[in-house]
């Protein structure tokens, strides 16, 4: 992680041109410590506001044929999740409980796409009885057992058809960041052909079209738009080919955000050009010209809108090495750990600021509370020495954040979750103390709890 002072962060002044939960030293336009004071640290924030605004910059880029779908593994708290909704977003699910959770927050299933590599039958099941819009299918048996379900429930089911982006080659210059199972995603060209067909003569599913996804946290615009162009033609000939209407391309998602200090935005302008192109061409070929894309960003929606609040809560030096202690850790930020990639940290109180402030810059580790050497936010930061009750932030958690943290770890309190929108800020999950879990626990046989 980088960990530098941001402008304005200790004080007001310095505004910032990026759309992010930290402005002018605020979080979500409010101050840390107030912040700190009513929700105590750690805890996660997260800004509606922004949301919109991500949401709002990438629909005016997109053609009308485009839909979005919000990927809910990025973040699927329930105020995240009713907000998108209220802004009358799609879903990507990828789970039954995912389902659950956007149903309900309000998504109209109509708009729902059900999507991962291992669904269970319950999980197809339920999507079927939910009447989602399509269900992505990753393999022929998959596509066989959505089949005798569909039948069983006497429903007709509209399926997309997953191609393996590895076999497509579309996203061959970019780098898959945090992904590197991604060959056991969809099919190859021979059983795209097989689960077509089958697809095409099954009286209980209609295959209406192909999804790949490429990579993930992508911001190479151009890279977007050939993986796009590439499922389109892929689409295309495979509906030519096996006989069905081609009404729907889903190209996934891979909006990527920059996470360390320097690294390009995506280039919305020069995406939304590219995708205008595809749009024309589309138009006036007839085997796309009614088709319609889906677009499933979840990263690029909600990433920057978050923000995990730290305090200090001791520091020391070990031979030439300062090391600060603070009260949270990778068994909440594990993403950086876990796929090798940096996070900006913000000092948020405690720095002195003005034309003559001049704090000594030192090489500082930012470490969390866990017995484990990998509990480190940075290693060697240079900055100001932070004191035991400083606020520090790690920014950009508002995707992968809290749902992909370890929180079980060595039995420290689970963090809340903090919504912002319009400055109003409300405890969209509470802290969920260790005696929560360690109830839900039996020592002997006889004393299980309710529903074990």
């Amino acid at each position: 992680m980088s960990l530098v002072r941001e402008p304005g962060a200790a004080a007001a002044g310095g505004s910032q041109a990026r759309n992010e939960v930290l402005r002018d030293g605020l979080l979500a336009g409010l101050a840390p410590e107030d912040l700190a004071e009513r929700f105590g640290t750690p805890a996660y924030v997260y800004d509606l506001d922004v949301v919109t605004r991500q949401v709002e910059a990438l629909r005016v880029r997109l053609p009308a044929r485009f839909d979005l779908a919000y990927a809910v593994k990025a973040n699927p708290n329930l105020a995240v999740l009713r907000h998108l909704a209220g802004m009358g977003l799609g879903a990507d699910v990828a789970s039954g409980g995912e389902l659950r959770h956007v149903v309900r927050a309000g998504f109209d299933p109509a708009h729902v796409v059900m999507t991962g590599p291992g669904k269970r039958a319950d999980e197809l099941a339920a999507a079927v009885e939910a009447g989602v819009r399509v269900v992505t299918v990753e393999s022929v048996g998959e596509l066989r057992r959505l089949a005798l379900l569909a039948g069983g429930l006497g429903r007709v089911q509209p399926v997309l058809l997953r191609a393996n982006a590895t076999s497509a080659g579309a996203m061959e210059r970019v780098r898959i960041i945090g992904d590197d199972g991604a060959g056991k995603f969809g099919m190859g060209p021979g059983d795209m052909r097989v689960a077509a067909a089958e697809a095409v003569e099954s009286p209980w599913l209609e295959p209406i079209g192909v999804h790949a996804f490429g990579a993930s946290n992508v911001t190479d615009a151009e890279a977007l738009a050939a993986h796009a162009e590439a499922t389109v033609a892929t689409a295309a000939n495979l509906a030519v080919e096996s006989g069905f209407e081609l009404r729907l391309v889903d190209v996934g998602g891979g909006l990527g955000i920059p996470y360390a200090t320097g690294e390009a935005e995506l280039d919305l302008s020069a995406f939304g050009v590219r995708l205008a192109e595809l749009d024309a061409r589309m138009a006036t070929e007839p085997r796309t010209h009614a088709t319609r894309l889906l677009v499933e960003p979840g990263r690029f929606l909600v990433g920057a809108s978050g923000a995990y609040l730290t305090r200090v809560v001791e520091r020391k030096q070990l031979g030439h090495q300062h090391v600060v202690i603070v009260d949270g850790g990778i068994h909440h930020v594990l993403r950086p750990t876990l796929v090798g990639q940096a996070h900006r940290v913000r000092a948020l109180t405690g720095l002195a600021s003005g034309p003559d402030a001049a704090p000594d810059r030192l090489p500082v580790t930012i470490a969390g509370p866990l017995c484990t050497g990998l509990d480190v936010f940075v290693q060697s930061a240079v900055m100001a020495l932070p004191e035991p009750g400083d606020l520090l932030a790690v920014l950009d958690v508002g995707a992968y954040g809290a749902t992909e943290s370890m929180p079980l770890f060595l039995s420290h309190p689970m963090p809340p979750e903090v919504a912002v929108r319009a400055g109003v800020a409300w405890a969209a999950r509470p802290r969920i103390d260790p005696d929560t879990w360690l109830g839900w626990q039996s020592g002997e046989p006889g004393t299980e709890p309710a529903g074990a």
